[in-house]
Formats: C-alpha cells, structure tokens, sequence
C-alpha cells in the first residue's frame, strides 16, 4: 500500500487515472518550482555554466522533476520514459500516450461504465467512480458526451440492492 502514494499522496498513474494524476502532479511541481523544466521557460538544459550556476540550478530542478514523474507510475509506465533526459520529453510523451484517442480505451471505458456497480464502495466512491468515467469517456471522443440523465441512470442502476426500495418509492 505504501508504494501506491509517493509524492504528496497522489497515486501511482496506472492506465485509468491519468487526468487525476497530471493535475495533481502538475499542481505538485508548481508548488514546489519544477514546473518550469517541464513545461514552462526553463525546459531547455542551459549550453554552459554562467557565473549564477544556471546549469547546474537546472539540472537539480531537472533531476527532482524527473525523479516526480518516474516514482508516481508505476512499472509498466515507467518503461515509457525511462530513458528519457529532460523532464519536458517525459512530460511530452505520456500525455502523447494517454491522451490519444483510442477506440479501444474508449470501448473498454463504456464497457465498465455499463457494468459498474457499488459493490464496496461507499455511495460518494460510487458517485465519483461513475462520474470520473464519464468524464474520461467524454475527454477521449467529446461525441460521445453522457448526459447528466442517463448518468444518474447508471447510479441508480449500479446501487447496491438495500438501496432498492428507495429508488422504486422515489420514482413511483
């Protein structure tokens, strides 16, 4: 469980939480100055040492930013920018990998949307759990936007049978 959060308590990107962990990676390096090796002026390594130390102040930021985004993915991920030099380039080639649109991904996304359901989850986990799916499914191909109505649909679908009761008393 310990290795599940590393940095400020985000978890690990995996395949199904990239929106989550960009922006809470994101808000992370700007707290804490990287954000301009990443994406911001200082993205490009200075050519040689001035009298201000510019290289080297940046290869400490370059090295704390890479070091951020290669122990919040996990494994498998990781292979992706392993090699990589500058935080830029990482930074560039997994929003390449998660944010194309792939037909697949988007299949299996309304694939679990259709299919979720409570199980353990408390009724806010529940909520987010549908809603976040919606909004990866909408962030993949915007056609295919789900509407308020039928998202309230799959919750009402997906609760728990105790649960059961209510609904039937509400929508009779």
């Amino acid at each position: 469980m310990a290795d599940l959060q590393v940095v400020g308590g985000v978890k690990k990107l995996n395949n199904q939480n990239y929106n989550t962990w960009s922006t809470c990676i994101m808000s992370y390096m700007q707290g804490h100055d990287l954000w301009e090796v990443v994406k911001g002026t200082e993205t490009k390594q200075p050519e040689a040492e001035d009298n201000n130390g510019n290289l080297r102040k940046w290869k400490i930021k370059a090295g704390k930013a890479m070091f951020v985004l290669k122990t919040t993915v996990q494994e498998d991920i990781l292979e992706h920018i392993r090699d990589i030099s500058t935080p830029k380039e990482a930074w560039d080639t997994l929003l390449a990998l998660f944010s194309k649109k792939n037909d697949t991904k988007l299949q299996l996304l309304e694939n679990e949307l259709l299919s979720v359901s409570q199980r353990d989850m408390t009724i806010p986990q529940f909520f987010h759990k549908v809603k976040s799916t919606c909004r990866e499914i909408t962030e993949l191909d915007p056609q295919s936007q789900i509407s308020e109505t039928r998202m309230k649909r799959i919750i009402i679908h997906g609760l728990k049978q105790e649960f059961r009761s209510f609904i039937t008393a509400i929508q009779g």
